[in-house]
């Protein structure tokens, strides 16, 4: 029988679903015909594929090849298939032996002389290939990649004539071993940040929890800064945590580095960014930047700036934590458990508020900038946080010891185990039922907490905000129950619910 079936692996989001490569040869006239939903890049392997099985000295077959990708209805990209093709090709025309090839799953893209070149997406491949309870075969560039999921054996490979001596002797290849990753590259440290006491209390109160932060000062006063250097007081991701980022980064453009692993990512697109490139998209759909900052920050340096658009695309994510992204085709989801970060000025000019520079915005101008930033979007954001110019002799008191990001982190570790310990999830991720069991209050602090509310004009998500903030304020002091300066701490990240406390609470600063 001249048929020969190879395992591989699609794309969907960030998964690897299984693909069965079909190959059946049959007399007449010499044709190349490719089915199953294959795309451009798909298509165009036949070309490469012919040569490189003609440069390593086998026989193209001069007879009618069909070569089916099932199933059908999962679109087929890039040129992740051109070695289970070729290996197909080879075994449905008896040049090679079909004894072993249920036994492994090859993934790898031809150059015309028969070598193997990197793909993308390698570790989601990987994970996949570990379940099936098969061996895997891809470019040696790629094995490191997909050493990372353990309990699984890789087989880096650099041409197609090692390929073919795997399969017909089953020993000729030796398993891939995982080196050891290279030291994280040292992170900006908090220390290196002058003054700003309520700034980098407010950053450890959001990495405790997981919050989302908005910083709003005159420039250089350093919002950026800050937000820089939040990944340096983050406690390490788990494996799961990392092997779920490396296999976003894997699927991207931008590919995975041993580099970063471990290290929880830090993304900090420009503002001109469009909504593809921030939420993902394309056909067909790749992670946008609040995919790949997954488990990670997500930094928006001049939030007005960004397009309204745009910044109404984080809405939903910020709440759920994923995106899904639907084309005529097909549909695929990718995690989003971002922090988001983001800072911006007061005003057009950005000195308002500043008391060694004057403002000569209007408030009408003034008016107008704040409010490219929509209300449903600030309420989303948990914290705002105003960052004052820093007096000059404290800038210049280099003698002054700052705290370090090792000492915040431990504090951060602490409160992030206790909320772990108590409802497996992280205070910013609660749901209402976990705020009514875990934010209780007594009936002093609820009479506070509606004067407020009265007060500042709340809506329901700001006072669950409140609530979620004044837990992870507890945590941090480690206590069990909501006391009143928690609930004060965590209202007063609040005040900045409408432009015009806003223009108000700057110009009184």
């Amino acid at each position: 029988m001249s048929l020969a079936i190879v395992y591989s692996r699609g794309q969907l989001g960030v998964h690897a679903p299984l693909v069965t490569v079909e190959v059946h040869i049959s007399n007449g006239l010499p044709r190349f015909n490719m089915v199953g939903l294959p795309e451009t890049v798909v298509k165009e392997s036949k070309d490469r594929v012919r040569s490189a099985i003609i440069n390593a000295n086998f026989k193209m077959p001069g007879k009618r090849i069909t070569v089916n990708l099932a199933p059908a209805d999962l679109p087929k990209e890039g040129g992740r298939f051109d070695l289970a093709i070729a290996i197909g090709i080879l075994a449905a025309s008896k040049q090679i032996e079909r004894a072993h090839l249920s036994e492994y799953e090859l993934f790898g893209e031809l150059a015309l002389t028969g070598e193997l070149r990197p793909i993308r997406g390698v570790l989601p491949i990987a994970l996949g290939c570990k379940h099936s309870g098969r061996s895997l075969i891809v470019p040696e560039n790629n094995a490191d990649e997909a050493a990372l999921a353990e309990k699984l054996t890789v087989y880096g490979t650099k041409h197609l004539l090692e390929v073919v001596q795997q399969l017909q002797r089953n020993d000729y290849l030796t398993p891939h071993r995982q080196k050891a990753p290279p030291k994280p590259t040292p992170q900006p440290d908090l220390s290196e940040v002058y003054g700003q006491l309520q700034a980098k209390r407010a950053l450890e109160i959001a990495a405790a929890g997981s919050h989302s932060i908005l910083f709003m000062g005159p420039p250089g006063t350093g919002k950026t800064m800050l937000a820089s250097r939040l990944p340096s007081i983050l406690p390490p991701m788990s494996v799961d945590e990392s092997l779920e980022v490396a296999a976003i980064h894997s699927i991207s453009h931008q590919q995975f580095s041993l580099h970063n692993w471990q290290q929880r990512p830090f993304r900090n697109p420009h503002h001109s960014a469009s909504s593809v490139a921030l939420v993902g998209g394309g056909s067909p759909p790749k992670p946008g930047e609040i995919s790949l900052a997954h488990h990670g920050a997500l930094f928006l340096d001049e939030l007005p700036e960004f397009s309204k658009k745009v910044l109404e695309t984080l809405r939903e994510p910020l709440e759920s934590g994923e995106i899904t992204i639907s084309r005529a085709a097909i549909q695929a989801k990718y995690p989003a458990q971002f922090q988001l970060i983001a800072a911006m000025n007061p005003c057009p000019c950005g000195q308002l508020g500043n008391p060694l520079s004057e403002c000569h915005c209007t408030p009408q101008q003034i008016q107008r900038y704040q409010n490219r930033l929509s209300g449903p979007l600030l309420d989303r954001i948990d914290m705002h946080v105003q960052v004052p110019v820093l007096p000059k002799q404290e800038l210049l008191d280099t003698e002054k010891k700052q705290i370090s990001s090792a000492e915040v982190r431990l504090r951060v570790e602490r409160a992030r185990e206790i909320q772990m310990s108590r409802c497996k999830k992280l205070n910013s991720r609660l749901g209402n039922s976990d705020i009514k069991q875990y934010c209780h209050l007594d009936e002093n602090n609820k009479n506070l907490l509606l004067a407020s509310v009265e007060k500042m004009q709340l809506s329901a998500r700001g006072v669950h905000r409140i609530l979620k903030l004044s837990r992870t304020i507890a945590d941090l002091a480690d206590d069990d129950q909501l006391k009143e300066e928690h609930l004060l701490e965590a209202i007063s990240y609040r005040h900045l619910e409408n432009s015009t406390q806003a223009i108000q609470a700057m110009g009184a600063f």
